[in-house]
């Protein structure tokens, strides 16, 4: 199923891919600041405008959602969903932790998740029903099933210290085996492959979410909100292992 959608995406990520990885650590690379004071850089701009192009050539009647050139947030029938550069300040510092990330979703339902780091020449690709994979080969969550044993990651974790899951995050970093703040995409994959258990962050946009919920939850995960609500632009995201989820959801609960 969606064999034809899935060769499409790996396509253009292949193409983004070469774009971005041409701009990457370049001299004169153009870093500015939008409204919300996020950086963009002309990798960004370019990766989208070229993935809208080849969306449009290939699925005229569907609708787009990028995290530069906006589109609908209305999940009726089929949405592409694009970041053309998750990661944008480690790309613009030199750092190579970033990546392309495309999903497609049917009402509201994400049904095809890629997320292609070139620089860290890692691609997760899953269809849902179909599993997931990381360079072809499939991977799995990890059977970790309790917090003492669980390497944990943050996103923001000045947010969190600061808000109201501020004594939840300092029990989570107290109680378990190794805390660490990877943070963006990688973060996510990092739960997926069975390389850490949860990943934390506090509020992503629906561009950051959309290809990283198939992958991890078709790898045997779990990602609701902290409160274990479904996911949602603007809302928080606790992904995990599942076998930790309800006792991560206790704790952030009783903050």
């Amino acid at each position: 199923m969606f064999e034809h959608e899935r060769a499409a995406a790996i396509g253009w990520a292949d193409r983004a891919g070469e774009i971005a990885m041409g701009l990457f650590r370049g001299d004169g690379l153009e870093v500015r600041r939008k409204a919300d004071m996020t950086l963009v850089t002309q990798a960004d701009t370019s990766v989208e405008r070229m993935l809208r192009e080849q969306i449009a050539a290939a699925f005229p009647e569907d609708a787009i959602l990028g995290e530069e050139e906006g589109g609908s947030h209305d999940p009726s029938g089929r949405v592409w969903i694009v970041d053309p550069i998750d990661g944008t300040a480690n790309f613009a510092r030199g750092v190579q932790v970033w990546a392309t990330l495309i999903a497609l979703q049917i009402d509201g339902q994400g049904v095809l998740g890629v997320v292609n780091a070139p620089a860290l020449s890692e691609r997760y690709v899953a269809v849902r029903g179909e599993g997931a994979t990381m360079n072809d080969n499939t991977i799995r969550v990890s059977d970790v099933a309790e917090v003492r044993d669980a390497h944990v990651l943050f996103q923001e974790l000045d947010t969190l210290l600061s808000g109201s899951y501020s004594a939840a995050t300092q029990g989570l970093i107290a109680d378990c085996w190794r805390p660490r703040g990877f943070g963006d995409f990688w973060a996510h994959m990092l739960v997926a492959r069975g390389s850490a258990e949860v990943m934390l962050e506090p509020r992503l946009a629906t561009w950051d979410l959309a290809a990283p919920q198939v992958v991890i939850e078709e790898a045997g995960g779990r990602c609701t909100t902290f409160d274990g609500g479904p996911l949602g632009h603007g809302r928080s995201m606790l992904a995990t292992n599942g076998l930790l989820h309800d006792a991560v959801l206790a704790r952030l609960a009783g903050s």
